[in-house]
């Protein structure tokens, strides 16, 4: 049981989430702890401060460690931030041996040559993840594996962000005392934690709202199609609050989540808030449909930014599951109902479904997608792959970069240890 035990690291703009999990022999999740701790040292999902993020980071796993009863030694990390960008891809190879049977070497081979694209230096490929392969023009092959061809192509699509951001993201984590066992796009991760199978296949748009970024994913066909950062989100909100009310930040943040609503029209216009005088001064009212009206134009804009990038994605009009909403944003009354309006799509609040044993119900929550997406990950490796294949074997490993040593594909993780040392 502890061999299998993964500790998952949401490092957000405005929280640090820590979830220790492990599974049984059956594959049930069982959370074992949780720790949050407020950050301070991240502005839109870059460190800007790494001491702050260290000791941010150090209180989420020190709590977790105390609540599950365990010695933390290494963690699974998300990514995010405006910076992350992502592409389309595609590759050819022709298959040399004698009989032209396809070998899992030869897979990875194609998703090594998928990767040779202009890139500027500062930037890092996170994830190339298949979308489908083609033996000698015949497409929609899942697993190419073991066919006979003489020519095998793959369309992927590939995730890159700034090597600065996921440095520093290594390097806070190292001056915590933990060791970095994996890096993921943190939209992918909430994606593992609150998207159902079919919703998948039939289309859907996850839409994370987050602290400090809005993180938005497209899938089709249990593909990911498209994936984009948003540097507008729940922040920029209590922004508006402090400033249109003239408060202090942690103030307009508990208005916000105590009273705050997406929709003007939900609220009643006589009921009235309390809020606290600035420097001594006596406390005022409000009412709940000004506060309301503070928070919707800011909700609109961020889900209208969302239908943009859906919108670019080329799969608008195929997301027959409509949109899923989740990250601490989501939380907001009225956002769903918002989201309906704006996107054209059903929409639904998500939060971590598989049913598991120990603290699951604390984690139920849509501020946990990503932490709970993160230990699934870690849990089973496989999900990265599922867009695309089920089950899981070596080959897949090889075309994920999952397997290292000889010849295999290097781990992020591993490029950023010789960065190290050659500094």
């Amino acid at each position: 049981m502890e061999e299998r035990i993964v500790v998952g690291m949401d490092i957000g703009t405005t929280k640090v989430c820590a979830v220790v999990a492990g599974a049984d022999e059956l594959g049930k999740i069982n959370v074992l702890g949780v720790g949050l701790a407020e950050s301070q040292g991240l502005n839109r999902g870059v460190v800007v401060n790494i001491d702050k993020t260290v000791a941010s980071v150090r209180k989420a796993i020190g709590e977790a460690e105390r609540a599950a009863d365990v010695s933390v030694q290494s963690v699974i990390v998300g990514i995010a931030g405006d910076h992350v960008q992502s592409f389309q891809s595609r590759g050819v190879i022709t298959i040399a041996n004698r009989n032209h049977e396809i070998s899992a070497r030869d897979v990875q081979r194609l998703i090594e040559d998928t990767t040779h694209v202009a890139m500027p230096a500062d930037r890092e490929i996170l994830h190339v993840i298949p979308q489908e392969f083609i033996v000698d023009g015949q497409d929609g092959v899942l697993d190419p594996v073991g066919m006979s061809g003489v020519r095998l192509e793959a369309n992927v699509h590939i995730i890159t962000g700034l090597v600065s951001a996921a440095k520093n993201i290594y390097r806070c984590i190292e001056k915590a005392g933990y060791v970095v066992s994996d890096i993921v796009l943190e939209p992918l991760a909430s994606s593992f934690s609150v998207l159902h199978d079919d919703e998948k296949e039939v289309g859907v748009a996850l839409i994370d709202i987050g602290g400090g970024t809005t993180d938005v994913a497209v899938f089709e066909d249990r593909t990911i199609r498209h994936t984009a950062v948003i540097a507008v989100a729940g922040s920029k909100v209590t922004d508006d609050i402090r400033k249109g009310l003239g408060l202090m930040r942690n103030h307009a943040e508990e208005l916000k989540c105590q009273f705050g609503s997406a929709l003007a029209e939900h609220v009643e216009r006589e009921e009235e808030i309390l809020i606290p005088g600035i420097g001594g001064r006596p406390e005022k009212g409000i009412s709940r449909s000004a506060l309301a009206q503070i928070i919707q134009p800011r909700m609109e804009e961020i889900l209208e930014i969302a239908a943009i990038e859906i919108k670019r994605s080329g799969y608008a009009r195929h997301l027959s599951a409509g949109a899923v909403l989740t990250g601490g944003g989501s939380l907001i009354p009225g956002t769903r109902e918002l989201a309906s309006e704006i996107l054209g799509l059903e929409a639904r609040v998500g939060k971590p479904m598989e049913r598991g044993s120990g603290l699951w119900e604390e984690v139920s929550d849509p501020k946990y997608a990503t932490g709970v997406g993160l230990v699934l990950y870690g849990l089973r490796p496989e999900l990265l792959s599922s867009s695309t294949h089920n089950g899981f074997d070596e080959s897949r490993r090889v075309a994920w970069g999952l397997l290292q040593g000889n010849g295999e594909k290097r781990s992020l993780v591993k490029r950023m240890k010789e960065w190290f040392d050659e500094l």
